[in-house]
C-alpha cells in the first residue's frame, strides 16, 4: 500500500536550529491519516517549531516532511497544500484582528481560500451556529472572552474544510468550561468533516490523554509516537503526567516522586498575613477585578485559579503595593497597603509570570544585585546568596546565565532570588508555566518547605488543576470575581463532584445562571456566551471521547463531507490575484477606518504638518533690525540713514550711544545690522571725496548675511546715484547698455510658492511611508502575519493589498493639502491639475512601496518608524532641491538628490504650481516615479519572505 496515500504526515530526519540552539533533533516520524494526536512537552522543547514546518509556515532547514502527499519543500505542492491545511498558531487569537467582527474574520480567512459568495455564506453560517457565536456576528474579536476567542479562530481555520488540522496550544489559559467546550466542538467538526487529520499542542497534559495518538518531545526529540493507551500501559501509569516524567532521562527525574502534601496548620493567635476587602481595579470603562474579598493566613498556601485575563495578576499587584485599588482595602503583614510604602515591600517576595530577572548577569551575580536591592549587608547578602545556591540547587550553574538554563532552573533562581530577603509573604505569578512535571514537583516540595518550615505564607496562581489540588486552600476566579473560596476537598463536596475541574466548571455554570437571572432581558436580547455553549456541547458531547468515533453529530444543515469540500480548482479560480489583493486591501481598510489613533495620524497629520512647516520655513528675509552710530548727526548722514529705513527689508531701532553698544546689540541679537558713520561724513560728501562708513553685519546665520549683505550693496548704489543727481553736475549715469533682470514665474520673489509645494512632497514622502511600515510591522507583532504564511496567498497580493488603502488615505491627504495650498497659502496653480494629480498618484505608490520596503526587515513598530523617518526626511530635506538646488551639489550627495523620488516630484509640485507646466514638460519624471513604486514593491516583495526562518 502507498504510504502516501494513507499517511497524513510523515518526517525524515528532521533538524532545526535557531543560532547555536537546536530546537529539533533528527526526527522522524509517521502519523496516519484520520486522526488526532496530541502533542506534549514543556515551553522551549521544539512542539512549536514542529508544528510550523508540518504546515509549511517556517523554512525546513534539514531532513525532509511529506504532507498528504505533498513535499513541503516544495513551493508548488505547498501553494496547493495550504488549500488542505488549517494551522491555528499559539496565543489567544493570534489568528484573528481584534478590529474586525466575528463575521468579517471568518469572511476575510473563506475569502482568502478563495470560496465563492454563495458558498462563502453558507460555511460561514454554518460554523456560527455550530460554536454557538451565531449570536455574535457583529461584536468585535477583541471584546470577545478567551474561550469565545479560539471558537472564532477555530471557525476560521475550518472554513475551508481542511484535511489537515494543527492546532498549537489552542486552549492555553482558557477556563475549564471553555476548554471543554473547545474539545466538544473539535470532535463534532472533525466527524463532520470526515477523514479529517488533527494535531494538537498542549500545555495541559491531562488533556493529552483524552486524544487517539501521541507524541511526546523533550528537549527537541520526539520520546513517543504511539497510541495514548499503548503509552500509558507501557509504563504502568495511572495519568499521562506519570508516564511523561517516565519517559525523561534519568537526569531530569532526580528527587522525583510522590509529593506528599501535609496538612496546614493555621498558628493560634497570629494575625492574617493578607486581607483584601472589596477590592476592586478599572482601567477606563473596564472593571479587571470586582468586589474580591479573602484572607489568608500565615504560612498557608493559597492558590488563586482562573483563565488568563480574570484578574489575577491584577489582584496580586494591588496587594503587593504594585498598582492602587480603585475601590477597597487590602491589608498584608497587619499593615495597610500603600503603593508608596518601602517598609512593606520590603517584607515581601515577588515572582512575575515571565522571567524578570537580569540575561546578562550571571546566576551569583543576579542574587548579587537582589541582595543589594533590598539592603542587605555586605556579609549578609554574600551569606543569603551562598545560602540560596545551595538550597535551590543552583550551586553547580552560579556563573551560567540564565539564557543558557532550562526553563524549570530559571524558575527556581526567580524563587531563589523572591526569598533572598528571607520575606514573610511570596507572591508567585503562575511560577511553573511551561515547565515539565518534574520540575514542578521539585519546585513545589521548594513552596512546601518554605511553608511549612519557614512559616512564609504563599499566595500563587496557577493554570493547573493538580497544582491547585496541592494548596491548603484555593480560590475560583472568573472576570474578575471571586466565584468560591475553600479548600479543594471543601470546593469538591459544595459541587459533588471528583475532580476540581468539574468543580470550576460548575461554579462557572452557576455564576452564569445567576447573572441571567439578576439581569432581566427582553427577548430579542442576546444571551450570554457561556450559557449559549453549554447549552449546545455539554449535553452533546461527553468527555474524553476526542478522536474516538462515538456520539457523531451532523448538523441538520450539514452536507456530506465530499460535496462541502471544494476542489482546488474552484479554490484556485476563486482566488484570482486580484481577489486576494481585494481581499487584504478591505480588511486593512476596515482596520485602519477603526483605529482612531492611526486613522488620525493618517489624515491629520499632513494637515498638521503642511501647516507647522509652511509657516514656519521662509526664503524671504525680511524685517532686518538694524542700529546706527551716527557720530556725524548731519543732513547727509540722516538722509543714508532713511534710505534704510525706507527700506522693506529693515527695521530701525534706537540710536547707539556709545561704541560699546555695537558689540552689545550684536552679540544679544538685537540688531542684524549696525552702521557706524564716522564724524566728517557729510563734510567729505560735500566735498565729493569718498568717505569711509562702516557696515557690521551678524555672520552667525551666514544666509541672513549674505542678503544683508546683498541688501546694503543695493541701497548704497541707490544712495550714490541719488546724491550725483542732486548735485546738478552735467554727469550721465546712464550704463553703456542696460541690463535688467526679470524673474520668470516667480515674479513677487515669494518664497511661500517654492516652500508649500516642497512641504507638500515632503508630506506625501514621509506620512504614507510611515503609515505602510507600522501596518505591516504591527501584524509582525501581533502574529496575524500567519494568515499569509498559512494560506495559498501570494506576498505580492499581500503587499499591494496593504498598499491600496492608503494609496487612498494619501489621495485624501492630497485633496486636502491642494485646497490649503490654494486658499489658504494663496499659492495659485498655473499648470495642469491633472498632471499634478498623476504625478501625486504615482509620488504616494513611491512612498507607500518604501514603507512596505521598510516593513519587510524591521521588526517592531518603533523600529518602523525612526527608520523610515530617517531614510525619507534626510533625503527629502537635503538632497531633493526643496532647500539646495541639485545642480549646486558634488559628488554622493549629488547622485543621492538625482536618484531619490523625492526631487522628481518636487519638479512636478513646483512646476505646475508656478511654471505653468502639464504633461508634455513632465513625462520623465512620471517615468522616474513609476519605477521607483515598481523597484521599491518589487524589492519588499523578495525581501518579505512567504515563510518563517
Amino acid at each position: 500500500m502507498n504510504t502516501e496515500q494513507t499517511s497524513a504526515v510523515t518526517l525524515h530526519a528532521v533538524s532545526h536550529h535557531y543560532g547555536k540552539t537546536l530546537a529539533l533533533d533528527n526526527i522522524s516520524l509517521e502519523l496516519p491519516r484520520g486522526v488526532t494526536v496530541g502533542l506534549i512537552g514543556p515551553d522551549g522543547v521544539g512542539k512549536s517549531t514542529l508544528l510550523s514546518l508540518i504546515a509549511g509556515v517556517k523554512v525546513l532547514q534539514n531532513g525532509s516532511i511529506t504532507v498528504l502527499g505533498g513535499d513541503i519543500e516544495d513551493k508548488a505542492a505547498r501553494q496547493d497544500l495550504a488549500c488542505r491545511i488549517a494551522f491555528m498558531p499559539q496565543g489567544l487569537g493570534r489568528n484573528l484582528y481584534p478590529t474586525l467582527s466575528v463575521y468579517e474574520n471568518i469572511d476575510f480567512h473563506a475569502r482568502l481560500f478563495g470560496l465563492e459568495i454563495r458558498e462563502r455564506k453558507q460555511r460561514i453560517q454554518r460554523l456560527l451556529d455550530a460554536t454557538g457565536l451565531a449570536p455574535f456576528p457583529d461584536r468585535a474579536a477583541g471584546k470577545l472572552s478567551g474561550g469565545m476567542k479560539q471558537k472564532l479562530s477555530l471557525c476560521c481555520a475550518l472554513v475551508h474544510n481542511p484535511d489537515l488540522l494543527i492546532l498549537d496550544e489552542p486552549t492555553t489559559g482558557v477556563d475549564p468550561l471553555s476548554r471543554r467546550q473547545f474539545w466538544a466542538l473539535v470532535e463534532t467538526l472533525k466527524q463532520e468533516i470526515g477523514g479529517m487529520t488533527v494535531i494538537v499542542a498542549t500545555a495541559y497534559i491531562e488533556e493529552a490523554e483524552h486524544f487517539e495518538h501521541l507524541w511526546a518531545m523533550d528537549d527537541g526529540k520526539l520520546l513517543v509516537n504511539s497510541p495514548t493507551r499503548e503509552v500509558m500501559r507501557h509504563y504502568g501509569a495511572k495519568s499521562l503526567e506519570e508516564a511523561y516524567i517516565a519517559m525523561l532521562p534519568d537526569e531530569k527525574r532526580q528527587g522525583v516522586g510522590s509529593l506528599e502534601m501535609t496538612p496546614f496548620v493555621a498558628a493560634e493567635g497570629q494575625p492574617p498575613a493578607m486581607e483584601a476587602h472589596g477590592l476592586t481595579k478599572c482601567f477606563g470603562n473596564f472593571t479587571a477585578v470586582d468586589n474580591v474579598s479573602f484572607t489568608i493566613q500565615k504560612g498557608e498556601i493559597f492558590g488563586f485559579l482562573g483563565s488568563n485575563g480574570c484578574g489575577k495578576s491584577t489582584t496580586m499587584k494591588m496587594l503587593t503595593g504594585l498598582i492602587e485599588a480603585s475601590e477597597g482595602t487590602a491589608e498584608l503583614l497587619g499593615k495597610p497597603v500603600d503603593a508608596g510604602a518601602m517598609d512593606v515591600r520590603m517584607r515581601v517576595g515577588y515572582m512575575s509570570q515571565a522571567f524578570s530577572l537580569y540575561e546578562e548577569l550571571s546566576v551569583r551575580r543576579n542574587l548579587e544585585l537582589h541582595a543589594r536591592l533590598y539592603q542587605m549587608g555586605e556579609a549578609e547578602g554574600r551569606r543569603a546568596v551562598r545560602e540560596a545556591l545551595q538550597q535551590f540547587d543552583l550551586a553547580d550553574v552560579a556563573d551560567t546565565p540564565p539564557a543558557a538554563l532550562s526553563l524549570g532552573m530559571r524558575q527556581r533562581l526567580q524563587l531563589a532570588a523572591a526569598c533572598l530577603h528571607r520575606p514573610e509573604v511570596l507572591i508567585l505569578d503562575e511560577p511553573t508555566s511551561g515547565v515539565d512535571p518534574a520540575a514542578r514537583d521539585m519546585f513545589w516540595r521548594h513552596l512546601l518547605k518554605l511553608s511549612r518550615e519557614d512559616r512564609i505564607t504563599i499566595f500563587v496562581s496557577t493554570h493547573f488543576m493538580n497544582e491547585a489540588a496541592r494548596c491548603d486552600r484555593i480560590s475560583f476566579m472568573h472576570r474578575g470575581r471571586v466565584l468560591a473560596v475553600g479548600t479543594p476537598q471543601e470546593l469538591l463536596k459544595q459541587q459533588n463532584v471528583s475532580d476540581l475541574e468539574e468543580a470550576f466548571i460548575g461554579y462557572l455554570l452557576a455564576d452564569e445562571e445567576a447573572e441571567n437571572q439578576a439581569v432581566t432581558m427582553p427577548s430579542e436580547n442576546l444571551p450570554s456566551e457561556t450559557a449559549q455553549i453549554a447549552s449546545d456541547y455539554l449535553q452533546a458531547v461527553p468527555e474524553k471521547t476526542f478522536g474516538s468515533n462515538q456520539n457523531k453529530i451532523i448538523f441538520s444543515d450539514g452536507l456530506p463531507a465530499q460535496e462541502s469540500r471544494p476542489s482546488e480548482k474552484a479554490a484556485a479560480s476563486g482566488n484570482s490575484w486580484l481577489g486576494g489583493v481585494w481581499t487584504f486591501a478591505a480588511r486593512e481598510a476596515k482596520e485602519l477606518l477603526r483605529d482612531k489613533i492611526r486613522l488620525f495620524f493618517a489624515v491629520l497629520g499632513p494637515v498638521i504638518l503642511m501647516a507647522a512647516l509652511s509657516w514656519s520655513i521662509s526664503f524671504d528675509v525680511q524685517n532686518l533690525r538694524f542700529a546706527v552710530f551716527d557720530q556725524d548727526q548731519t543732513t547727509q548722514s540722516r538722509e543714508l540713514v532713511e534710505y534704510f529705513s525706507g527700506s522693506p527689508y529693515f527695521v530701525e531701532l534706537p540710536q547707539l550711544q556709545t561704541r560699546n553698544d555695537i558689540d552689545r546689540v550684536l552679540k544679544s541679537a538685537e540688531a542684524q545690522l549696525v552702521i557706524d558713520i564716522p564724524s566728517g561724513f557729510g563734510v567729505e560728501m560735500m566735498r565729493a571725496n569718498r568717505p569711509e562708513v562702516g557696515f557690521y553685519i551678524d555672520g552667525s546665520a551666514p544666509f541672513n548675511a549674505e542678503n544683508i549683505k546683498a541688501y546694503v550693496g543695493g541701497i548704497l548704489s541707490l544712495y550714490t546715484r541719488d546724491s550725483l543727481l542732486a548735485t546738478g553736475l552735467p554727469v550721465s549715469l546712464q550704463p553703456a547698455a542696460d541690463m535688467e533682470a526679470r524673474f520668470l514665474y516667480n515674479q513677487d520673489f515669494k518664497s511661500m510658492y517654492a516652500v508649500a509645494p516642497g512641504i507638500m512632497m515632503m508630506v506625501l514622502m514621509l506620512i504614507p511611508a510611515m503609515m505602510t511600515a507600522i501596518g505591516v510591522v504591527r501584524e509582525r507583532e501581533i502574529g496575524s502575519i500567519a494568515n499569509l504564511y498559512a494560506s495559498p496567498a501570494t506576498v505580492s497580493q499581500y503587499l499591494v493589498g496593504k498598499q491600496l488603502p492608503y494609496i487612498v488615505v494619501g489621495m485624501v491627504n492630497y485633496c486636502v493639502l491642494f485646497f490649503m495650498m490654494i486658499f489658504w497659502f494663496q499659492v495659485p496653480l498655473k499648470g495642469s491639475f491633472a498632471a499634478l494629480t498623476l504625478g501625486t498618484v504615482l509620488m504616494i505608490c513611491v512612498s507607500t512601496a518604501l514603507g512596505l520596503l521598510v516593513s519587510s526587515f524591521v521588526r517592531s513598530q518603533v523600529a518602523a518608524i525612526f527608520v523610515t523617518a530617517i531614510i525619507t526626511l534626510v533625503p527629502t530635506v537635503n538632497y531633493s532641491g526643496f532647500l539646495y538646488p541639485i545642480s549646486t551639489m558634488t559628488g554622493s550627495a549629488y547622485w543621492i538628490g538625482t536618484l531619490f523620488p523625492a526631487s522628481w516630484y518636487l519638479r512636478i509640485s513646483v512646476g505646475t504650481f508656478t511654471k505653468g507646466l502639464d504633461f508634455t514638460g513632465l513625462y520623465g519624471e512620471f517615468a522616474v516615479l513609476a519605477v521607483s513604486a515598481a523597484v521599491f514593491l518589487t524589492a519588499a516583495c523578495l525581501l518579505l519572505k512567504k515563510q518563517e526562518v
